[in-house]
């Protein structure tokens, strides 16, 4: 027997249901709600893209305190910027931050338009709307995964939200709810809705202000929404990491290009096979005293698995590389903390510097 719905809640309803529940249990007490500025509510959506809140507070703490200020960040060298992300991922948004924080200085305002916020980088559509609606208190609709979720669930929306059609039609349903009045405690309403009560497993249903007309509940069909993303199977990647030290214990790292995997983060220098770090090796004339294999690792991205195994070399003879723009350097345990460093290099070199804080 077909599951009979209750008739469809007005907007209105829905923001009354929403914006009561919110003032007795909604999220006040977030770092970036307190002395909430454009700045602050920009750096913490960017932060929160793909990460959970209780992972994203302690870096924006330690990020704000580095760069309290818009034109701090501005003025700030990349490294030292992937240096305080460094372990949040998806480095992009950093790079992405600084270069906006840039151009936003230059035109010596924070935009407060949709159309002027999405002409910076790393910043969509979803994005341009929180900061609208939460630093500017103007109305627009936000579309991040937790809204997508509640909207799904509530809705019943079949499919999953990556195909273009679902996406409009989330956007809709977004855009048809999102009121013009307390817009920014409604903003983060949804988010708090979806992070706290209409989770992705376990929600806990019976504690929802709208679970009386919500299709997905009320057919017993939570589970289902939202459509999961199709499954494909990621490829792996096999690399070699030298770890190269020379006899004063300092580790030659490498700085990756600015763009792809890691971007512009420091990083050990990366072959496709022993037998070619090994040549690397010869090439340089290096005399080695010692090498040994560690076992490999597997550190996973959205794209693929990458498989490496980190190759342990200690030479006599250290080399002087001198290369442009200073893309490789001889670091010693104790400075590793001062760099931008990819969570796979600095769980290696992690060991290392413990060991030079003994001595």
């Amino acid at each position: 027997m077909a599951a009979t719905y209750p008739q469809t809640m007005t907007p209105t309803d829905f923001q009354h249901s929403l914006l009561t529940w919110f003032d007795k249990h909604g999220r006040k007490d977030l770092p970036w709600q307190q002395n909430r500025n454009p700045y602050r509510v920009w750096l913490s959506e960017i932060m929160l893209q793909q990460t959970q809140v209780t992972t994203v507070i302690p870096y924006f703490n330690a990020f704000i305190e580095k760069f309290p200020l818009l034109e701090n960040l501005s003025d700030a060298p990349i490294d030292e910027v992937l240096h305080c992300w460094s372990g949040l991922g998806y480095y992009a948004r950093a790079r992405n931050l600084h270069k906006a924080a840039q151009l936003i200085v230059k035109q010596g305002y924070f935009p407060d338009t949709l159309l002027g916020l999405m002409a910076l980088p790393g910043i969509g559509l979803s994005t341009a709307g929180a900061i609208l609606s939460m630093a500017f208190n103007k109305s627009h609709p936000i579309l991040d995964g937790n809204v997508k979720r509640v909207l799904a669930r509530l809705n019943a929306v079949s499919g999953w939200s990556g195909h273009t059609q679902v996406e409009r039609q989330l956007w809709a349903i977004s855009t048809q709810l999102t009121p013009v009045e307390r817009v920014a405690d409604y903003t983060q309403a949804m988010m708090d809705l979806g992070a706290t009560l209409c989770t992705r497993s376990n929600p806990v249903c019976t504690l929802c202000p709208v679970n009386t007309h919500c299709k997905a509940r009320i057919s017993g069909t939570v589970s289902m929404y939202p459509t999961p993303k199709p499954v494909k199977v990621l490829p792996i990647k096999q690399r070699i990491f030298l770890l190269l030290m020379d006899q004063d214990e300092r580790i030659l790292l490498e700085k990756r290009p600015a763009t792809g995997i890691w971007g512009g983060l420091w990083s050990l220098p990366e072959f496709a096979s022993i037998e070619d770090a090994n040549y690397w090796c010869l090439a340089k004339n290096l005399r080695i005293v010692s090498q040994c294999v560690l076992k490999p690792k597997r550190h996973t991205f959205s794209h693929f698995h990458l498989d490496y195994t980190p190759l342990c070399v200690k030479t006599e003879n250290p080399i002087n590389i001198v290369m442009e723009a200073n893309l490789a350097v001889w670091y010693n345990a104790g400075e590793i903390n001062n760099l931008g460093l990819a969570t796979p290099i600095k769980m290696l070199l992690q060991p290392l510097n413990n060991e030079d804080n003994n001595d």
